[in-house]
């Protein structure tokens, strides 16, 4: 069983930065593949970002050269560091765990985190 706990949300103006923190519980953090999915008001759930175990990653189209993600395993924590940041990508970010191979689906993920309001005021 892992329990994720995201932080480090809040309100930004556009073209600031925040960085975002997923704080995992349980063992065995490094076993498990870790996504950033967000929703915006009105809108379905979508991929962000994932890491691999081995440190691969992936990013959306829509967020690349502006988000990192990054894995620190001896504090069970996964990151996403946010800069250039833009209206649309105001949302609710979540952070989620899977054992095996990444996805973009969320559907293929096996634990959740509450989720954190980012703010991006134009």
């Amino acid at each position: 069983q892992v329990q994720l706990v995201e932080s480090g949300g809040g309100q930004v103006q556009a073209g600031g930065s925040l960085r975002l923190s997923c704080a995992a519980s349980g063992r065995d953090f490094s076993f498990y593949a870790m996504g950033w999915f967000r929703q915006a008001p009105g809108k379905e759930r979508e991929f962000v970002v994932y890491i691999t175990t081995s440190g691969g990653t992936s990013y959306a189209d829509s967020v690349k050269g502006r988000f990192t993600i990054s894995r620190d395993n001896a504090k069970n924590t996964v990151y996403l560091q946010m800069n250039s940041l833009k209206a649309e990508n105001t949302a609710v970010y979540y952070c989620a765990a899977k054992r095996g191979a990444t996805s973009r689906y969320e559907s293929r993920y096996d634990y959740w985190g509450q989720g954190t309001q980012v703010t991006v005021s134009s």
